[in-house]
């Protein structure tokens, strides 16, 4: 933490969450240890989080492709997330953390989806870090979902095809209103996006680490955030560009 520099901490941070399966399979555990102990992981990442001074971190909890895990891991998981909120709300609130959730709730089973209402009412007033669960999502939902409604306000005669901007499919997307990712972090190993907040994802940097999440925890986190200032952030400029926009 001392060695982060507070001035350049990642606005959002965007985390996928893997190989909890593998951390319980080394351990001769059902998968669903993993899991457990994964959201041991969450909590220490949050905090470390909010003490960098983190505005917005997004955590790939379960994609739409999980819904073809064996049912008795999906149940499991559903379950596992309504007693993990129901546990770490008061915590959230005390910390300032207000919990928002992004993704296909339709999908999502009803015990569970109350669950997750419930903790973002509750935490609604919280000034410090948002704290984003990706469930049930896909970034190709996601961008078919933005087309879909920008469809209909085109056939409604709200715009003109023609006049639609990047801004437009922006204010479509889940994560309306929130910067998109400074930092991407894949625990577990693999180094692929997994279709995970493509749109948003344009320019973040991308911090792959072959630790398992439920082995990741502050230290692991701080040392991703000091990678990421170790990079120079061009968007598409020259080095010369940003340095003279820099001494501006």
């Amino acid at each position: 933490m001392e060695s982060i520099d507070s001035h350049r901490v990642p606005a959002h941070v965007a985390v996928i969450m893997d190989g909890n399966g593998r951390w319980a399979k080394a351990r001769g555990l059902e998968r669903s240890a993993g899991h457990v102990a994964g959201v041991d992981a969450v909590r220490r990442v949050v905090e470390a989080a909010s003490k960098a001074g983190v505005r917005y971190l997004t955590l790939y909890a379960f994609s739409t492709e999980n819904w073809n895990r064996p049912q008795d891991e999906v149940d499991a998981l559903m379950h596992l997330i309504a007693y993990a909120l129901e546990r770490e709300t008061p915590g959230l609130i005390e910390n300032g953390v207000r919990l928002n959730m992004i993704g296909d709730v339709d999908r999502i089973p009803a015990a569970s989806l109350e669950s997750l209402r419930s903790s973002i009412r509750a935490t609604a007033g919280g000034e410090g870090l948002q704290l984003n669960l990706a469930l049930s999502y896909s970034a190709r939902w996601e961008i078919t979902r933005a087309a879909n409604i920008l469809a209909s306000r085109v056939n409604g005669g709200e715009i003109n095809a023609g006049d639609i901007t990047d801004a437009d499919v922006s204010a479509c997307m889940t994560t309306a209103g929130m910067p998109d990712p400074d930092l991407l972090i894949r625990t577990g190993g693999d180094k692929r996006i997994s279709n995970f907040l493509l749109w948003q994802l344009a320019y973040s940097e991308l911090y792959f680490t072959s630790t398992l999440w439920p082995d990741f925890d502050a230290e692991c986190f701080y040392r991703a955030i000091m990678e990421y200032q170790s990079r120079e952030r061009r968007f598409g400029k020259t080095s010369e560009q940003i340095q003279s926009s820099s001494n501006t």
